[in-house]
Protein backbone atom coordinates (compact mmCIF):
# COMPACT_ATOMS: atom_id res chain seq x y z
CA UNK A 1 0.00 0.00 0.00
CA UNK A 2 1.30 3.44 -0.88
CA UNK A 3 1.91 5.99 1.83
CA UNK A 4 -0.09 8.51 -0.19
CA UNK A 5 -3.14 6.26 -0.22
CA UNK A 6 -3.05 5.55 3.54
CA UNK A 7 -5.01 8.67 4.58
CA UNK A 8 -7.56 7.94 1.88
CA UNK A 9 -7.91 4.33 3.13
CA UNK A 10 -8.30 5.51 6.75
CA UNK A 11 -10.97 7.97 5.63
CA UNK A 12 -12.73 5.14 3.79
CA UNK A 13 -12.64 2.99 6.94
CA UNK A 14 -14.07 5.88 8.97
CA UNK A 15 -16.88 6.31 6.43
CA UNK A 16 -17.62 2.59 6.67
CA UNK A 17 -17.74 2.89 10.46
CA UNK A 18 -20.17 5.78 10.20
CA UNK A 19 -22.38 3.82 7.81
CA UNK A 20 -22.40 0.71 10.01
CA UNK A 21 -23.20 2.62 13.20
CA UNK A 22 -25.52 5.10 11.44
CA UNK A 23 -23.61 7.89 13.14
CA UNK A 24 -23.65 9.95 9.93
CA UNK A 25 -27.25 10.77 10.84
CA UNK A 26 -26.31 12.25 14.22
CA UNK A 27 -25.84 15.88 15.03
CA UNK A 28 -22.28 17.00 15.82
CA UNK A 29 -22.80 17.10 19.60
CA UNK A 30 -24.29 13.59 19.49
CA UNK A 31 -21.28 12.36 17.52
CA UNK A 32 -18.93 13.79 20.15
CA UNK A 33 -20.78 11.96 22.93
CA UNK A 34 -21.02 8.74 20.91
CA UNK A 35 -17.35 8.70 19.92
CA UNK A 36 -16.22 9.70 23.41
CA UNK A 37 -18.18 6.84 24.95
CA UNK A 38 -16.85 4.36 22.39
CA UNK A 39 -13.25 5.49 22.89
CA UNK A 40 -13.62 5.30 26.67
CA UNK A 41 -15.01 1.75 26.44
CA UNK A 42 -12.22 0.74 24.05
CA UNK A 43 -9.63 2.20 26.42
CA UNK A 44 -11.10 0.35 29.40
CA UNK A 45 -11.19 -2.87 27.41
CA UNK A 46 -7.55 -2.52 26.35
CA UNK A 47 -6.43 -1.65 29.89
CA UNK A 48 -8.33 -4.57 31.41
CA UNK A 49 -6.92 -6.92 28.80
CA UNK A 50 -3.41 -5.67 29.49
CA UNK A 51 -3.79 -6.16 33.26
CA UNK A 52 -5.40 -9.61 32.99
CA UNK A 53 -2.94 -10.91 30.42
CA UNK A 54 -0.01 -9.73 32.56
CA UNK A 55 -1.51 -11.38 35.65
CA UNK A 56 -2.20 -14.69 33.89
CA UNK A 57 1.21 -14.73 32.22
CA UNK A 58 2.84 -14.13 35.59
CA UNK A 59 0.81 -16.92 37.20
CA UNK A 60 1.61 -19.33 34.36
CA UNK A 61 5.31 -18.47 34.59
CA UNK A 62 5.34 -19.08 38.36
CA UNK A 63 3.55 -22.41 37.88
CA UNK A 64 6.01 -23.44 35.20
CA UNK A 65 8.95 -22.44 37.38
CA UNK A 66 7.56 -24.42 40.32
CA UNK A 67 7.20 -27.52 38.10
CA UNK A 68 10.73 -27.17 36.78
CA UNK A 69 12.29 -26.04 40.04
CA UNK A 70 12.33 -29.04 42.37
CA UNK A 71 10.47 -32.13 41.13
CA UNK A 72 10.86 -34.06 44.40
CA UNK A 73 9.28 -31.28 46.44
CA UNK A 74 6.39 -31.04 43.97
CA UNK A 75 5.77 -34.79 44.13
CA UNK A 76 5.71 -34.70 47.93
CA UNK A 77 3.28 -31.79 47.99
CA UNK A 78 0.91 -33.72 45.72
CA UNK A 79 1.01 -36.77 47.99
CA UNK A 80 0.21 -34.75 51.13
Amino acid sequence: MDVKSTPRYLYWLFCQFELITCSYLMEPWEKVLFYSFNLAMLGLLLYTTYVCVAFHASSAFQLLCSFLGNPRENALSVLK
